[in-house]
């Protein structure tokens, strides 16, 4: 095994200890420990509902701590094939809202519209699912739906604004999901995909206050440049919603079980252990892709020595070529090319812990000194697949995609930079 190999194989390790430690199961039971659902009233009944990509697995630890449980609903993304004995399954589009996505939705609706104030109802909420239940308000279709979402991708926004407009066109997002469970309480628990843990964020924030207004979200879009873009009819709905005032929202208490900085922790625990010198560079790489990879330049230039450098966050990509690939697969390609000539041997491995990076069945990629010589012996040209927004072609012809199937979890991306002597 060449040095290259053992770097690589360690920054596979380090991204396998991140997505470990938010393993859904282990952060609910840690949730339901540290916050216990208060007993269930005389005859009421307890609704378990389960949203996002760690659904599954949230959703069967809750179960077995509520075994007696009148409901258990899951809604996950198509790529989570997951199996759960004695609940109700349902997939959606990701991160393009679906059909199937509208009718699990409708789905959660009425389930939740059963609930009586002697009821309880527990949330199990993670990233993905703000596509997952699109529930658009009267007057706007799924497929107008679907186009904004394409736009707030494409524009370059991150995640709290695109969640902004979000919650400003659904029926559950925004604190919908309490609004339409009132008026039995509900107790949400909430693995965070989100950097700083905004809690309206994580997955358009179903069980707490909206971030904005209808007003806000207008001045987000025309400031985007997409506001003529979008469809008419959601233009109306924002219009109108602007100079309405919404009802408050009943009270309820969060309770966040995992997030980014739980996995970069696990990380530099695992590296410490295989005798790495590591730290914790940043848990905000954030921004745009290729001020990001600048962060992980400068890093590699100033530290030559041995070491194992982390980072967690979400970058956003602005869209100007029609190719394929995700905010990871282009961070690393940018790496790749930009990085010096050094005598030194490096890694670098940038990777979303869901498994899945942008609309491709990879993480993300790993990259070191000879991707770029093994995409030009591909016959590939590096520069104008970059220019396309191709970083998936690129990566593939070096055999440098992060492939690991859908986790089962998401706390947003991390990143390893490995550097040997």
């Amino acid at each position: 095994m060449t040095e290259i190999d053992t770097l690589r194989t360690q920054a596979r390790l380090l991204f396998d200890a991140a997505v470990t430690a938010a393993d859904p199961a282990h952060a609910v039971r840690r949730g339901l420990t540290q916050s216990p659902v208060p007993p269930q009233k005389p005859g009421g009944r307890t609704f378990l509902i389960a949203i996002g990509k760690a659904a599954p697995a949230m959703l069967r630890e809750a179960m077995a701590a509520m075994p007696d449980a009148h409901v258990a609903l899951a809604v996950t993304h198509h790529e989570n094939d997951a199996t759960l004995d004695g609940a109700e399954l349902l997939r959606a589009g990701h991160p393009v809202p679906d059909e199937a996505g509208a009718r699990a939705a409708q789905r959660v609706m009425e389930v939740l519209t059963e609930a009586t104030e002697t009821d309880r109802v527990v949330a199990l909420i993670s990233g993905g699912g703000s596509a997952l239940l699109p529930a658009p308000p009267p007057g706007v279709s799924l497929s107008d739906k679907a186009r904004l979402n394409g736009l707030l991708l494409s524009a370059g926004l991150d995640i709290v604004q695109m969640n902004l407009v979000r919650q400003q066109v659904s029926l559950l997002k925004g604190g919908g999901f309490v609004r339409y469970a009132a008026p039995a309480p509900v107790y949400p628990y909430l693995l965070s995909d989100v950097i700083g843990d905004d809690l309206r964020a994580i997955a358009s924030g179903p069980t707490v206050s909206p971030i904005g207004t209808a007003a806000e979200t207008i001045a987000t879009l025309k400031s985007a440049g997409i506001w003529e873009a979008a469809p008419a009819s959601i233009r109306t709905h924002l219009e109108q919603a602007q100079h309405e005032t919404p009802p408050p929202l009943p009270d309820v208490t969060n309770t966040l079980v995992g997030s980014n900085r739980l996995s970069l922790e696990a990380m530099l625990d695992e590296a410490r252990n295989i005798g790495l010198n590591a730290r914790i560079v940043s848990d905000a790489l954030t921004g745009d892709v290729g001020d990001a990879a600048k962060v992980v330049l400068a890093e590699l230039i100033a530290r030559p020595e041995p070491t194992a450098l982390l980072f967690g966050g979400e970058t956003t990509v602005k869209l100007t070529g029609t190719g394929r690939g995700g905010r990871n697969q282009e961070l690393a390609l940018r790496v790749a090319t930009q990085a010096p000539e050094m005598t030194a041997k490096w890694v670098f491995l940038s990777g979303g812990t869901d498994g899945r990076d942008g609309p491709t069945d990879a993480a993300g990629g790993v990259v070191d000194s000879g991707t770029l010589p093994r995409i030009a012996a591909a016959g590939q040209d590096v520069t104008a697949l970059l220019a396309n927004n191709d970083s998936y072609a690129a990566l593939a012809a070096a055999g440098d995609l992060l492939m690991t199937r859908a986790t089962g979890t998401n706390v947003a991306d991390v990143q390893v930079l490995l550097i040997a002597p």
